[in-house]
């Protein structure tokens, strides 16, 4: 046991994050500061082994295995019992000896100040403590408030024990300070890591931490220019006592501001610092005393920043596309989906001719940020032709991304390299008339009949790549996974594609020979129950499967009355009608999947959970009219009418060239899901190969699931060892990135988020404040003046005075936040970036001038708040 585990109390300069379980996370980075020569102010820490004594003579394991308590009866229970509980006299003793002079008594619990979770502010702070009594209470409630409502509530919201949970108490030499704050030493509104952020005021930074005061609010660029200066109003500070204890004074509205530009760019120089000491952008606390010297008081992770790609730098400044964003996928991808996904994108890579030094690593636009994928677009921004591709395909595929990308194009960083289009033009030519795309376009116009059978037989060669291989070896069945995902899948892909461009194409015709005859929007009508699409094809089956086994008195009972996931893990048992009809189902569609461009998850030939919840949830369907058949039914009427009135407002010399090319577009459009269709099917008989090898590593004593093969690499498979120790790592960093409630749609390598940083003209008659949380949410307001008892519905916009770390609970329900008070670095502002509501502060009288029920949007980027005019009845 080790002098720190076993000591009462030690030196902050003794510990760092190897005694995490032994001090906690605030004052492992304290000792880390403190040793690194950093001005922290000197103190000790009251280690968790006091805790763990007081806790267990308190009775807190048995409280806490006594049965599911709803989270606030749990937090009052164990806070009562610690707060009741004797300390032995070592634990006193040992206490009242380092209770020299005014200290500050800080909780530092071992869930705290962590990289995934900061739980700014959910224990309690004790400052200006003076005598012995004082601080040892000072500790005792600091234990206490490891088991307030709001530290259970983000416990339980962030998947954290509490039986793992323990406390230590940082005691530290007290700073009077003229001013104080906090520093972010990356902006955590917009991302961008090279800014320094800055809230400040008179007093201690209590005030400003707690969200108390509208503190004055920097930005410092990295060549120490600060770009943004906004006065907050410090009507309030917090001042030590002579006695001890602290008093809050009521002040004038002060319009000078509290730091001057030197000490603005000191703390920056801090800031950066810190930062280069722990490799990472941190969160700070500091204060400036009466003589101007500057003291660092506390040091934690941001936790809030989208990780980087893997080749960002801020110089040059690159830019980034979300992969998952464009298919509606946020959720991150497991290792192997990751590795697959590098294979596939190094197939594309070879197909369309451009350079793959590593084809493990993929092509170098490749990249992999919070586990999410990642497309560089740099070189596309750069290039005239690159520009008009990309607006055109992100216009159709994630309207969003597009306007942000073609908001870069005005980015002097992003400015035209590649002003000719021919080189892009060439490469296209080559793939066309390697495969014989021009030809196809034509005969696909010309007979779609022929087009479509085309289109089938390419999908039976799809799947012929599928082998079975039912006597192959592992490393046999991992080079086959490798070179179908490699080598065979995308270069079939080109000859998929002549039937929906010919399709897509004949609508632009038509859409030429209609101009100025069309109202925005028409022409999307003709698209309308479009056949031939497969995707359309498998639901329409399922809805027959729902109709079947609702018209079985036993089908249809054991779909209303037993949860899906049961029926999934009894399949075998399930009635006649209902197995027989999701068998068939499933030899078409099993290879499909939610989340189905990671091959690492289950498709629905592994567990038809989600299916049968989707076949229970069609039985609830009363109205025919609403039946799925029935309305692609009426789409496809709609259409046709619409075809019959376009062509004649087109006249009798276009009128059958319109009627003839809209034809063509329904009967060839419905191909473009297609491709995806058959990727999918190849992922999916990769994956199949590669539960085999799994199944071989569980025997091996190697894993410990068959799943746990999705958390390696094929790189790794070929490295026999024992994989349980790095997949649990695994899983435990997946499971986080799980929790994420925001990833950007577009990124730059200095973390930038370019939709963080767009500027809006404010609308006249809106609320205006400081943004704190990006993203926009429309929704219901909810003025709270107290959160004792307060209820907030899901997705309700909380408006509050302001916001200590009591009001936090109530976050994990509410669709936004607007605060009187604060700034962006308070604890109101950190918790919702943490919760990813947006959220705006410094709303001057939001309390008033927005009242219960109306509805409101948040926009907590531009730092802006709309509220609606109420619908006339």
């Amino acid at each position: 046991m080790s002098v720190v585990e076993s000591a009462l109390v030690v030196e902050l300069a003794e510990v760092g994050p190897q005694q995490l379980a032994q001090v906690g996370g605030k004052a492992a980075n304290l000792g880390v500061l403190l040793r690194a020569g950093l001005p922290v102010p000197s103190g000790v820490c009251v280690t968790t082994a006091a805790y763990r004594r007081v806790a267990e003579a308190a009775g807190v394991p048995e409280i806490l295995s006594g049965g599911t308590v709803e989270a606030g009866k749990l937090a009052a229970r164990v806070r009562e019992a610690i707060l009741a509980a004797e300390v032995d006299a070592d634990i006193a003793e040992a206490v009242r000896a380092h209770a020299d002079g005014p200290v500050a008594v800080r909780s530092s619990a071992t869930a705290e100040d962590l990289p995934d979770a900061s739980f700014a502010g959910q224990q309690d702070t004790f400052l200006n403590m003076i005598g012995p009594d004082a601080v040892l209470d000072a500790v005792r409630r600091c234990w206490a408030s490891l088991w307030t409502e709001r530290a259970v509530a983000y416990r339980e919201a962030n998947g954290i024990d509490h039986a793992e949970v323990a406390l230590a108490v940082v005691i530290q030499d007290m700073v009077e300070p003229s001013v104080a704050g906090v520093m972010f030493t990356a902006n955590p509104v917009t991302g961008r890591r090279n800014q320094t952020v800055i809230d400040a005021s008179p007093g201690l930074g209590e005030a400003v931490v707690s969200g108390a005061v509208n503190p004055d609010h920097f930005v410092v660029d990295p060549d120490d220019r600060i770009s943004e200066r906004r006065l907050g109003d410090k009507r309030m500070s917090i001042h030590s006592l002579p006695g001890g204890g602290t008093s809050t004074m009521e002040r004038e509205d002060v319009e000078a501001a509290c730091l001057t530009d030197e000490q603005l760019r000191e703390l920056a120089a801090l800031g950066r610092k810190v930062s280069a000491h722990y490799g990472s952008p941190q969160d700070t606390e500091w204060v400036i005393d009466a003589d101007g010297k500057l003291w660092l008081t506390q040091a934690r992770p941001i936790t809030t920043l989208y990780p980087l790609p893997d080749t960002a730098s801020p110089q040059p400044l690159r830019a980034y596309f979300s992969v998952a964003a464009g298919q509606g996928m946020y959720r991150p991808v497991t290792p192997m989906g990751l590795a697959a996904f590098r294979l596939l994108a190094g197939g594309a890579a070879r197909t369309l001719g451009f350079p793959l030094p590593d084809p493990e690593r993929g092509p170098a636009v490749f990249n992999v940020a919070g586990q999410r994928i990642y497309i560089e677009v740099t070189p596309a921004l750069r290039s005239r032709m690159g520009r008009t591709i990309v607006s055109k395909l992100l216009g159709v595929m994630e309207a969003r991304s597009a306007v942000v990308l073609r908001e870069l194009m005005d980015w002097p960083q992003f400015s035209i390299t590649q002003p000719s289009r021919r080189p892009v033009l060439r490469r296209i030519a080559r793939i066309a008339w390697r495969y014989r795309i021009p030809p196809r376009l034509v005969a696909a116009v010309i007979s779609p009949r022929r087009a479509l059978a085309n289109v089938e037989r390419i999908r039976r060669d799809f799947a012929a790549l599928s082998s079975p291989m039912p006597d192959a070896s592992p490393t046999r069945r991992l080079d086959h996974v490798e070179q179908l995902l490699g080598r065979d899948l995308f270069p079939n892909a080109p000859r998929l594609a002549p039937a929906a461009f010919a399709g897509f194409g004949m609508l632009g015709a038509a859409a030429w020979l209609l101009r100025g005859r069309t109202e925005p929007g028409e022409l999307q009508t003709v698209l309308r129950g479009v056949p031939n699409n497969v995707t359309t094809e498998m639901d329409l089956a399922l809805w027959r499967l729902a109709r079947d086994a609702g018209a079985d008195p036993a089908s249809a009972a054991v779909l209303r009355e037993t949860p899906a996931a049961e029926l999934a893990r009894h399949r075998t048992e399930l009635p006649p009608v209902l197995s027989a009809g999701l068998d068939e189902f499933l030899a078409e569609y099993g290879h499909r999947a939610v989340a189905e461009i990671d091959l690492g998850m289950p498709r629905w030939s592994d567990d038809p959970g989600h299916i049968l919840a989707v076949l229970a949830n069609y039985l609830r369907l009363d109205d025919p009219e609403l039946a799925p058949d029935r309305q692609f039914e009426r789409g496809a009427a709609e259409a046709e009418a619409k075809i019959r009135d376009l062509a004649h407002r087109a006249g009798w010399l276009r009128g059958p060239m319109v009627r003839f090319a809209l034809g063509r577009a329904r009967q060839l459009v419905g191909v473009r899901e297609m491709p995806k269709n058959c990727l999918v099917g190849g992922l999916a008989a990769a994956r199949a190969h590669l539960k085999i090898i799994g199944e071989t590593l569980v025997t091996a004593g190697q894993l410990d699931t068959v799943d746990d093969v999705f958390f390696l690499t094929p790189k790794e498979l070929r490295q026999p060892r024992d994989y349980r120790e790095l997949v649990a790592s695994r899983r435990a960093d997946y499971d986080r990135e799980l929790r994420r409630k925001h990833q950007p749609r577009v990124m730059l390598s200095d973390g930038t988020e370019p939709e963080a940083v767009a500027s809006r003209e404010i609308v006249e008659g809106e609320l205006t404040g400081t943004p704190a949380s990006s993203g926009e949410v429309t929704g219901i307001a909810r003025v709270v003046l107290d959160p004792l008892g307060a209820h907030l519905e899901p997705g309700e916009i909380l408006i509050a005075p302001s916001t200590d770390p009591g009001w936090t609970p109530l976050f994990l329900t509410a669709g936004g936040l607007v605060m009187e008070m604060g700034g962006a670095n308070s604890h109101g502002a950190v918790v919702a970036r943490e919760y990813g509501i947006p959220a705006v502060v410094g709303v001057h009288d939001a309390c008033e001038r927005v009242q219960t029920g109306q509805t409101i949007t948040v926009d907590g980027t531009a730092g802006a708040i709309k509220v609606h005019e109420a619908e006339e009845e």
